[in-house]
């Protein structure tokens, strides 16, 4: 009778001051509620930074923590290096363990980052345009488990841009005009384009505000940061025409009219930012402390505009309506302007080297002129499928920076993926280097990932995920946008450089190798198929070696036809379709590379019948061709295409099959004019706003066989 009244002595004052906690005990319940009556968390005080202790009493895990986020972090460390499960976008591995692993030595997980960062603006159209509550509650519990304390949160600007402009003197069909359609949010805030996939319907602006109000809500209990839009003198394209103000016009990106950009020096600036940011706090508060916006962004015009007053103009609104909020810019090309940066307080800015997997400016800029900064990575563009990341560079370069002359300034890191459904050891890794003082070898490091991502140790799986470092995920020098693309995914042509328009063909690393890590992967199936992060990965690894034998049928189908040889090119076309269809059945077994999981996605998010077509059409229109109707500025299709299941078969397949019949028309001699691929997408877009119809599946390892022996 002793030790367990003992027992409850030692646990019970722990109990009593643990009710901060109580979002991380839900969150538990949430992801591993086996684990829930087993978990004590407790305050500890530490004025060196966010810290979480972990040791086992008993059958107990005790956790002490600084705060809310530090005691998720040390969940998810206890999940991962002792239990061996792990949450993440590509499947989940959080399986019951009993008993309980114990934590005899105490464990120690200490902040080396004050942020952990979270989110680019495009993450929330190539991934995020259609969540849901429980989507966005599931990913803040990722979030939060791995450490994320600032987040960008952008899911209801439409409402305060809609309030904004009403006051304005705007009429509501002006306004329509100017707030774009949800899959198209980003580039809008961002000052790239504005009306384009809208109207939205003002059910869905209002459901959108609601949305960013839970979110914000659950992120202060869980000690995440939200980043919201600041205003920087982004105003309709329209308004020049409605006002005196110094408005200067912003021209177009790409076939896209821009919004303009309100002079911040001029005296209707203050005006407008100050509704702005009134109907800010009528929203969403007065406890917000970030705020982004990048003014002049990719390629502004900043003509008649003197930046460093600009600067400080618009920190000085922001200032005004948020006293201490940080200003947080991209260091993306050449944002932010040196000039627009000697106008402002360097103490509220926060600068993101954005894509630091191949940027340095934060050394060659001197840390941005002695600004704080955080060290990020992009890692895939567009979404677009495919395998990559550069691992040892992502902590090398971090260890690197905290170990240079600008130590000072540098103060975090964060992930700024384009879109987060793809790569989940490049997240987990760059998170974890906000928790790691030591500089990691991602050799040790990519073991315990293959063991905590499936389960349990397997010799196949971990010799295969060395492979996959020293091949997909290596860290070669040299510019790349994301993973090398998929042939098969081409807008066909003979001569294919790239699939989108700034990224890459490129295999820069050993494909015969890396092939063979995935045959040792494979031969992990009898021990692992039925472990979901596993299938997920093999699914994934096997598409990618037939998308690496894809390019070689493709370069034979191109000789075969250079060299007017009909028969090969016959044979080679037949085995690029085959390639196409083979990839398909690949994907139709996991329903995560599936359009119709997407589109359903899509659907269930509309409160309404317009809702839910709006959404269908913004879908389809951002995986196919993006949105551009101007043949000479198509420069942006295929930028955000996937390799889904029910799309392969249904757009890819038949795009190539029509232009084989006209090489083929060709090579016979007959006069077949080429296909006009710019009118088929868009009508392709059309006439597929529904569900695909379900296609029998065929059993995983029968594909996985066929592929791996070819």
């Amino acid at each position: 009778m002793r030790k367990p009244a003992l027992l409850l002595l030692l646990l019970l004052p722990l109990q009593l001051f643990a009710q901060q906690f109580d979002p991380v005990k839900a969150l538990v319940k949430r992801r591993a509620p086996w684990l829930g009556d087993h978990i004590v968390f407790a305050p500890l005080k530490n004025n060196s930074g966010e810290l979480a202790e972990l040791q086992t009493i008993k059958n107990k895990l005790i956790i002490r923590a600084s705060g809310t986020n530090a005691a998720a972090v040390g969940v998810n460390w206890y999940l991962k290096y002792y239990c061996h499960r792990s949450m993440s976008h590509m499947g989940d591995n959080l399986s019951p363990v009993f008993p309980i692993p114990a934590v005899n030595k105490k464990a120690i997980v200490q902040a080396e980052a004050k942020y952990r960062y979270a989110l680019n603006y495009c993450t929330y159209n190539y991934t995020m345009s259609f969540y849901s509550w429980p989507d966005w509650e599931r990913e803040l519990d990722w979030m939060a488990l791995n450490g994320v304390n600032t987040m960008l949160t952008v899911e209801g600007m439409e409402a305060v841009w809609q309030n904004t402009l009403r006051k304005t003197g705007y009429t509501e069909n002006e306004i329509n005009n100017f707030i774009v359609g949800p899959a198209y949010t980003a580039w809008w805030l961002m000052g790239n384009i504005e009306g384009w996939g809208g109207p939205m319907p003002q059910s869905q602006i209002d459901s959108r505000k609601l949305i960013q109000q839970k979110m914000m809500k659950r992120m202060k209990e869980l000690g995440i940061e939200p980043v919201l839009q600041g205003f920087y003198g982004m105003v309709p394209s329209s308004l020049k025409s409605k006002s005196k103000a110094h408005i200067i016009d912003q021209g177009t990106w790409g076939a896209f009219k821009r919004p303009d950009i309100l002079d911040p020096t001029d005296p209707e600036f203050s005006r407008i930012a100050g509704i702005y940011y009134s109907e800010m706090q009528k929203m969403y508060g007065k406890n917000i402390h970030f705020f982004a916006g990048d003014p002049f962004h990719e390629g502004g015009k900043t003509d008649g505009v003197d930046l460093k007053k600009a600067g400080a103009a618009i920190q000085a609104s922001m200032q005004k309506y948020y006293p201490g909020s940080v200003w947080v810019l991209q260091g993306w090309q050449d944002n932010p302007k040196q000039a627009m940066l000697d106008g402002l307080d360097k103490s509220k800015v926060l600068v993101q080297e954005l894509f630091g997997e191949f940027t340095n400016n934060w050394e060659k800029r001197k840390a941005y002129d002695n600004t704080p900064f955080i060290w990020c990575s992009v890692n895939n563009f567009g979404e677009r499928p495919g395998v990559y990341g550069k691992l040892q560079r992502f902590a090398d370069e971090v260890y690197r920076a905290r170990k240079s002359t600008y130590s000072n300034y540098l103060k975090g890191v964060g992930i700024m993926p384009e879109g987060i459904n793809n790569n989940p050891p490049d997240y987990d890794l760059m998170l974890e280097l906000g928790w790691r003082k030591e500089q990691v070898d991602t050799r040790k490091w990519i073991s315990e990932y293959a063991r905590y991502r499936y389960g349990t140790s397997n010799i196949y799986a971990d010799n295969a995920w060395q492979g996959f470092l020293q091949t997909i995920y290596q860290s070669l020098p040299g510019y790349q946008e994301g993973a090398g693309e998929s042939i098969f995914c081409a807008r066909p042509a003979l001569k294919v450089k790239s699939i989108s328009s700034w990224g890459t063909l490129t295999r820069n690393y050993d494909t015969v190798k890396f092939e063979n890590a995935v045959k040792e992967f494979a031969k992990a199936a009898p021990a692992l198929i039925k472990s979901a992060t596993y299938k997920i990965d093999l699914i994934n690894m096997v598409r990618q070696v037939l998308s690496n034998k894809g390019t070689l049928v493709f370069n034979e189908l191109v000789t075969a036809y250079d060299h007017k040889d009909l028969q090969a090119f016959n044979s080679a076309s037949g085995r690029f379709l085959h390639m196409i269809k083979l990839t398909d059945d690949l994907l139709n077994t996991d329903k995560y590379y599936r359009l119709n999981t997407y589109l359903k996605q899509s659907i269930d998010a509309g409160n309404t019948a317009e809702e839910k077509a709006n959404n269908l059409k913004n879908e389809l229109m951002q995986i196919t061709y993006w949105g551009e109707n101007v043949r000479t500025e198509d420069n942006l299709h295929e930028y955000a295409y996937k390799e889904w299941a029910g799309l392969m078969d249904s757009y890819y397949l038949p795009r190539w099959e029509i232009y084989f019949d006209h090489l083929r028309g060709n090579l016979q001699g007959k006069a077949v004019h080429e296909p006009d691929y710019f009118s088929w997408e868009r009508k392709w877009v059309d006439e597929n706003q529904k569900l695909n119809p379900e296609k029998p599946t065929r059993p995983l390892q029968e594909v996985v066989d066929e592929i791996l022996s070819m």
